[in-house]
């Protein structure tokens, strides 16, 4: 009887960490969204849109032109 209940236990035990392998597996890590700035010195860098402060002004064509080098 003890070999029964030996095997139950050991099925048991597998069958429990087989479904808890397939949840930690089966989720994803969540992505963060993020931006891609160029930076005054040329550099392509990317921040998470939640560290980007809300701005309602937008850059005009003049503003654009005047920060191209030349």
């Amino acid at each position: 009887m003890s070999n029964l209940s030996r095997k139950k236990f050991l099925f048991s035990g597998l069958s429990l960490a087989a479904v808890a392998a397939f949840f930690k597996w089966g989720t994803q890590p969540e992505k963060k969204k993020t931006v891609k700035f160029l930076t005054q010195d040329g550099k392509l860098v990317e921040m998470d849109i939640d560290k980007v402060p809300a701005s309602s002004k937008t850059a005009t064509k003049e503003d654009v032109q005047n920060w191209v080098k030349k």
